[in-house]
């Protein structure tokens, strides 16, 4: 059985890592495709040597763009290597632009398509993500899921059973079997943090691209670090907007980083107080870590965190956000934290894909 996965975006990667390890022990022929729709160049592969990816087997450096334009150079750079490589599956991995792209090209060439984390929803279409889901969904062959929600949406949405298999989050396994490595590295000692702190990482469009909401969140770090040291990891993108739109820089107890290596990332997400994030992953992450994460969106596609885990909304604004820290410190305070974690998320997702791949030969 050959097996093609494409990935282009640094949350592919913490995915893909596990799939590959599995498959390789069970003999598998295995292509690993980065379109390069993530072309920072130190994030990315300061990420692949933090998840000990093998360098790809092919690149397509398709770079930025609009969506249309990133989206059509996918597909044009990858209708070649299916047609070279034809594989029994193409995987494809969580909801960015390359996911899609994959997906449209591999379906108009009859070759069967697995989804890695398909089924999530957050019943916003206006982020791209949401539209990449839902195609991506509709065309597989196999949908292969993180939670049980996952499942509900899909066969709300007209997809048989017959193509849909409950998983666990691959991602999971990424982050328990490099927890110890991260561990080491002493990330909070490091950066001088003695005592409790919170972690930061903010980069989406709907609070980055517009001044007074990224405003607001910088006030609110500022009000947070009144309380306790706040490590902030600034996206390329998040301090490209501070600058452009002229704003204050978050003083006090906030110290502003570079973006940080996933090993970085997890040493410092477990030992914090509290994590304020718009990150999908870190959601997931701070749940199976025991971590209060508050999310600044309006919604979420991974209820599970919330439901099951240590995740909550809160609104992107200086008052809301004060408001939640005080409530996540009660609960801590008052012993009424209490995380738990969702079924799958046990580290052997990885296990169960390939199995799941090998009985649909």
């Amino acid at each position: 059985m050959k097996l093609l996965h494409v990935v282009g975006a640094r949350p592919n990667f913490m995915k893909v890592g596990p799939v590959l390890r599995v498959g390789r022990s069970a003999g598998l022929d295995q292509v690993l495709v980065h379109t390069g729709q993530h072309y920072d160049a130190s994030m990315s592969d300061a990420s692949c040597r933090d998840l000990e990816l093998p360098a790809p087997d092919i690149n397509l450096e398709v770079g930025s763009g609009t969506h249309a334009e990133q989206t059509a150079r996918i597909m044009l750079g990858f209708e070649p290597v299916i047609l070279e490589n034809r594989p029994d599956w193409v995987l494809v991995y969580g909801d960015v632009n390359s996911t899609v792209a994959a997906t449209l090209v591999a379906a108009k060439l009859g070759v069967r398509v697995a989804h890695v984390e398909a089924g999530l929803r957050s019943r916003d279409r206006s982020m791209p993500e949401e539209i990449n889901r839902i195609v991506t969904d509709q065309l597989a062959s196999l949908l292969l899921t993180p939670s049980r929600d996952a499942d509900k949406n899909l066969l709300a949405e007209g997809i048989s059973s017959d193509q849909i298999r409950l998983v666990g989050n691959v991602m999971v396994d990424s982050l328990l079997r490099l927890r110890g490595k991260a561990t080491v590295l002493d990330m909070p000692a490091r950066l001088g943090l003695s005592g409790p702190y919170a972690f930061v990482t903010l980069h989406r469009p709907s609070n980055v691209d517009r001044p007074e909401t990224l405003d607001q969140l910088l006030r609110a770090l500022e009000d947070l670090g009144e309380r306790m040291p706040v490590v902030f990891a600034a996206h390329p993108r998040t301090r490209r907007c501070i600058a452009d739109f002229h704003l204050a820089a978050p003083n006090g107890s906030v110290l502003v980083t570079e973006p940080l290596g996933y090993l970085e990332t997890v040493g410092l997400v477990e030992h914090a107080c509290l994590v304020l994030t718009d990150s999908g992953g870190l959601q997931e992450e701070t749940t199976v870590l025991g971590v209060p994460c508050l999310t600044a969106r309006a919604n979420t596609e991974r209820p599970v965190t919330i439901t099951e885990g240590t995740n909550r909304l809160v609104a992107s604004t200086r008052a809301a956000i004060r408001e939640a820290v005080d409530e996540v410190l009660r609960e801590r305070q008052e012993g009424r934290f209490r995380p738990g974690r969702p079924e799958g998320w046990d580290g052997k997702a990885a296990e169960r894909i390939v199995a799941e791949l090998g009985s649909r030969r």
